[in-house]
């Protein structure tokens, strides 16, 4: 491991994660656990929840930042700072954070909705910045991860933020102005195959099924038909057409998912997802202007 962390880009860079939750844990997992990054090098804080950072650092041996000492110094001192708090305490985290960062320190957001934008004006300068849209599955290194830039960020900047997110998945990098489509397509997309999971499970069930067979067979069914995607490269259209025979029984469920608007409810989904992360963008920004 030690032999992995020294090739990294991030081997010898000290990350500042500022905020404790889910996608911290994640990223934290997928860095020490690829030897991406040397546990000593990293320092989490949050607000006031000690005995979560006493967790993580249990569980990932990584410092935690508990008083407002130690939080002054590692945010002063970390060569990267990933902002993983809660949408509604972005801008006064980033009002607080402002006296702290130097020029040269990378900001990474995994913020829902927080623009580039935002967190100059919030800043008060231009700065180096990369927001990022994560999704749950980095928590099990299978995460997709999409990225963008602020014209401040060095070629050096860019390849530590790919290297963090490559740790736990794969990173797609995009323009800023469609970090809300990904939050829709990737972001939030998970959830939208779990939900589609129970449904299976419980018609399953309904129809005769043991719980737990009706679960075993959902989940190899979903893993198995996003690895045919994956290992094969054909598209999920093909795929389905090649498994669908006429008049089967495949083709009667397809009938009656389209019959019922199956693709439609989808896409609107999607649609009022990506809407929805465009308004805590806003909402973060009115708040910003009210700090400021």
């Amino acid at each position: 491991m030690t032999n992995q962390t020294n090739s990294s880009p991030l081997g010898n860079v000290g990350i500042c994660f500022y905020g404790a939750g889910s996608m911290a844990e994640a990223i934290i997992r997928g860095l020490t656990a690829t030897g991406a990054a040397s546990p000593d090098r990293i320092v989490v804080l949050n607000r006031q929840n000690a005995a979560r950072l006493e967790e993580l650092s249990r569980l990932y041996r990584v410092v935690p930042a508990a008083g407002e000492d130690a939080k002054a110094k590692a945010l002063a001192e970390s060569d990267v700072i990933v902002l993983c708090m809660k949408p509604k305490d972005a801008a006064e985290a980033l009002l607080k954070l402002k006296s702290h960062l130097r020029g040269d320190q990378l900001l990474i957001s995994v913020v829902a909705g927080l623009s580039i934008r935002t967190m100059e004006q919030l800043l008060g300068r231009p700065h180096p910045i990369v927001r990022t849209m994560p999704n749950t599955s980095s928590t099990i290194g299978l995460g997709a991860t999409g990225l963008s830039f602020s014209a401040a960020v060095t070629d050096a900047g860019r390849e530590l933020a790919l290297a963090m997110f490559e740790a736990v998945g794969m990173t797609a990098v995009v323009r800023e102005e469609l970090m809300e489509t990904v939050t829709a397509v990737s972001g939030s997309g998970p959830a939208y195959i779990y939900y589609m999971m129970e449904a299976m499970i419980a018609a399953g069930v309904a129809q005769g099924l043991t719980p737990e067979t009706a679960r075993a067979l959902t989940v190899q069914t979903v893993r198995g038909a996003a690895e045919m995607v994956h290992r094969t490269g054909e598209a999920p259209s093909e795929l389905r057409r090649k498994v669908t025979s006429p008049n089967g029984t495949t083709h009667a469920a397809i009938e009656t998912m389209d019959r019922l608007g199956f693709g439609e409810t989808v896409r609107r989904a999607m649609d009022r997802c990506a809407a929805r992360a465009a308004e805590l963008g806003e909402a973060i920004a009115s708040e910003a202007l009210k700090r400021m």
